[in-house]
């Protein structure tokens, strides 16, 4: 890790910056998806229908790990950003401090909460005789035992990401990925542990992807803001308050989003267990493109975050519009090649006909969505980079959870499990919609204010 990043923040050509930052935590976002299909595709190599099933019902609880990360991750970036844009470098150590002890308690508590409530949650989520036994040993292993890591991994890649070093942070998320891949084949076949080796492997692959951050951060403590000493960790400068506020869109996202996939599985295997597994398929690839978005988005914030605080709106203009025409295209690129390739890429991943058929069938209509999950994705990081907090937070609110779940039951009732998937594109397009609307008169009003601060400035006011 070099000492500055002053060059990529202030100087460097606009496209340049973004494809610097983006690209590797693309390739890290990827490679996450990619161990979780593997999951998916060695558990499916079994032929169990009920261990995919099972790999798919632990899954929204799982992912509520990736909400805690995201929201002390995401909330740390961005004003670790800001007050490096500012100058402030004590003030972006205290935030570090905060994000990662906060993280580790919070995922800790989670950990045990959801280990003693199995008995409780498990039948909500969707299980059945054949199904329990195997979504208590997934969340043994991933959530009870594994949380931490696997949140500190997540938390610290945001962390590192807002000095601008994407490409460490980047390597550490693939680090866990590509290891799990390792894992998984290993332990599942072999050592015969079925769905709960996938779960190991999960847990250990984070366990050496933390350990990464954490020798990163040791060796370069002298060059970078964020420390692990709790002398470090602030209540004060209303860090806590800024942190949470703007972590909590990409938290309740998460969490919504599991909601919205409990809700599904529930409507889904009212059918059968082919009808969940070729619906747990499809959600996992179709992740692959939603990774994409949302690497961007993480990618290109602390960029935003520093351009807005050091007021320099044209250079911030140009990053924005920059990353806006790099998410879409990359999207529409995507939904299209698995809207060709949906039969062969799901027949993959289970060679049982009735799943396979409809895994296909939901991957087909749920793919039409990714262009307008990028825009959403894209505004929404925008307004997280400079501090918002209520439209974030509306549009997390639609996105998952306030507009997905009616459009499931109308479409349930309308087409039966063929029509259940559309309630996806339907509520992704009504999101962006309401995205559009938000963002237009903002980026006015960042123009101005920006402009504003710029003129008080120059007259040695202040604001």
């Amino acid at each position: 890790m070099k000492t500055d990043n002053t060059e990529l923040f202030e100087y460097m050509p606009v496209s340049k910056a973004v494809i610097t930052l983006i690209i590797p935590t693309v390739i890290s976002q990827i490679i996450t998806v990619i161990y979780n299909m593997a999951d998916t595709f060695f558990i499916g190599q079994m032929n169990d229908p009920n261990q995919v099933a099972a790999a798919t019902l632990a899954m929204p609880p799982f992912v509520m790990l990736t909400g805690i990360a995201n929201l002390f991750g995401i909330g740390g970036s961005s004003l670790i950003s800001r007050s490096l844009g500012t100058g402030d470098r004590e003030k972006a150590k205290e935030c570090a401090a905060f994000s990662i002890w906060s993280a580790a308690a919070a995922s800790f508590l989670y950990g045990i909460i959801m280990y003693l409530i199995r008995p409780v949650i498990f039948p909500l989520l969707g299980t059945d005789a054949n199904t329990y036994g195997y979504c208590s040993n997934y969340v043994l292993w991933t959530i009870t035992i594994g949380g931490i890591p696997t949140v500190l991994n997540a938390c610290l890649a945001h962390l590192v990401r807002a000095e601008g070093y994407s490409r460490e942070a980047s390597f550490g998320v693939a680090l866990g990925g590509i290891l799990n891949i390792i894992f998984d084949p290993i332990l599942i076949f072999p050592l015969k542990l079925g769905v709960t080796g996938a779960a190991i492997a999960t847990m250990l692959s984070n366990v050496i992807a933390m350990t990464y951050f954490v020798f990163l951060l040791r060796k370069n403590t002298e060059r970078t803001v964020i420390k692990f000493s709790l002398r470090d960790y602030s209540l004060q400068q209303g860090i806590p308050k800024e942190i949470l506020f703007v972590g909590f869109p990409s938290f309740v996202m998460m969490l919504m989003g599991v909601f919205s996939n409990t809700v599904l599985n529930r409507i889904v295997v009212s059918y059968s267990n082919q009808a969940i597994a070729g619906m747990g398929i499809a959600k996992k690839i179709d992740m692959l493109a939603f990774a994409i978005a949302n690497g961007m988005t993480q990618g290109v914030l602390p960029l935003i975050g520093y351009t807005y605080a050091a007021n320099k709106w044209k250079r911030m203009r140009a990053v924005i519009k920059t990353a806006f025409i790099y998410s879409v295209a990359v999207a529409l690129a995507g939904a299209v090649l698995l809207f060709v390739c949906a039969v062969p890429v799901v027949k993959g991943f289970i060679d049982d006909k009735e799943t396979v058929a409809y895994g296909q069938h939901f991957l087909r209509i749920i793919c039409v969505t990714c262009p307008a999950v990028s825009v959403t994705m894209m505004i929404i990081s925008v307004f997280q980079a400079t501090g918002q907090k209520t439209r974030p937070m509306i549009l997390s609110l639609l996105r998952k959870g306030g507009l997905d779940i009616p459009f499931m039951f109308l479409m349930n009732a309308v087409s039966g499990a063929d029509g259940i998937p559309w309630a996806t594109p339907i509520a992704d397009s009504l999101a962006m919609g309401m995205a559009l609307v938000l963002f237009i008169p903002y980026r006015k009003q960042l123009k101005e204010t920006i402009a504003y601060d710029c003129h008080c400035r120059n007259m040695g006011t202040g604001r």
